[in-house]
């Protein structure tokens, strides 16, 4: 994969996410199938062997080398991120069908799944309900609004232009316009980052309901959702804890995917950050990398660089098989 997959800064208004987006090509169209001796209805594929929780040899090998051949920009998060132990045990293969929600423009797992998951797969960019961007507010202008409608043609654009050969093929969708032909097709859906926005603009439009129910419909039965989620303490305000803050809580999110029909398979502490302990008056963006509330304040800053990034839940969900 090109080095075009920077890591960057997160915009302070939209919390862990990129809000800019890039151009996007179509994806490749699939070769057309042969019906010939097929029988007229095609059981669906099953989501790809999920049973092993230990990555096998070769496939650990290629994500260590995909790993060490990334910019120094992006390896300089790994102590905080944790890709490898992540894409382990949200148990991402090479050869799978996987949604990525909320890519953004310099998207930072996006450079290491491309390559990752390799030729024989695809990688598919989901971003939010255009309906849900306009009510951002602040740097949400007519201009930007535009820039969403056309996202998935230029994300898909973008990321195929910026991939090499032996990336995974590209596509992409809107949460509220996913296409038909989608249903069924993925192996595995992340939303790594992304839910509190979803979540704090639920009772404007039920946008995480819908986002959820487009998620389980994306997938093959048996297909695995994983999340990484910014943390808020269960003894918090449940008011605070709605996404405004970025923060929202583990008891919320496993109901929420629950209530959807997805089953909870697994919880892991690997992105967990116990320094992170915010009071209701705290967002997660005086937190590194964004140091948002201490530009000018380099005792403050000292302190939000000595907790570090923001504590994580890490959920693997998973489609009942049918």
């Amino acid at each position: 994969m090109k080095k075009l997959f920077l890591s960057t800064v997160a915009v302070f208004a939209l919390g862990a996410c990129s809000a800019d987006k890039p151009s996007e090509p179509e994806a490749p169209a699939s070769p057309e199938p042969t019906t010939e001796g097929a029988p007229e209805t095609a059981p669906e594929t099953p989501a790809a062997d999920l049973q092993p929780e230990v990555m096998a040899d070769d496939a650990s090998t290629k994500l260590d080398s995909v790993l060490a051949s990334q910019p120094d920009a992006v390896k300089a998060r790994y102590g905080a991120r944790n890709p490898k132990e992540t894409l382990e045990f949200l148990r991402i293969k090479p050869g799978m069908t996987v949604v990525e929600v909320l890519p953004g423009n310099n998207g930072w797992y996006t450079g290491i799944l491309l390559p990752y998951l390799g030729a024989d797969s695809t990688l598919v960019g989901a971003d939010y309900d255009p309906e849900m961007w306009a009510l951002f507010g602040g740097f949400v202008n007519d201009e930007f609004l535009e820039a969403r409608r056309t996202w998935s043609e230029n994300w898909t654009t973008s990321t195929s232009e910026a991939s090499d050969e032996g990336d995974a093929d590209v596509k992409a969708f809107a949460f509220g316009n996913m296409p038909d032909e989608m249903a069924g097709t993925a192996d595995a859906v992340l939303m790594i980052r992304a839910l509190h926005h979803l979540n704090r603009f639920e009772e404007k439009g039920g946008f995480l309901t819908s986002a959820l129910e487009e998620t389980t419909r994306v997938l093959k039965p048996g297909g695995l959702v994983g999340v990484v989620q910014h943390r808020g303490p269960e003894g918090n305000d449940d008011a605070w804890a709605t996404g405004d803050q970025g923060y929202v809580k583990q008891s919320a999110v496993i109901a929420a995917f629950t209530d959807a029909g997805l089953e909870l398979v697994e919880q892991s502490e690997i992105n967990a950050n116990p320094k992170d302990k915010p009071s209701n008056d705290d967002m997660v963006w005086r937190l590194p990398p964004t140091l948002g509330t201490s530009a000018d304040n380099e005792e403050l800053k000292a302190q939000m660089t000595a907790i570090g990034e923001s504590d994580r839940m890490t959920l693997l969900f998973r489609k009942p098989a049918e």
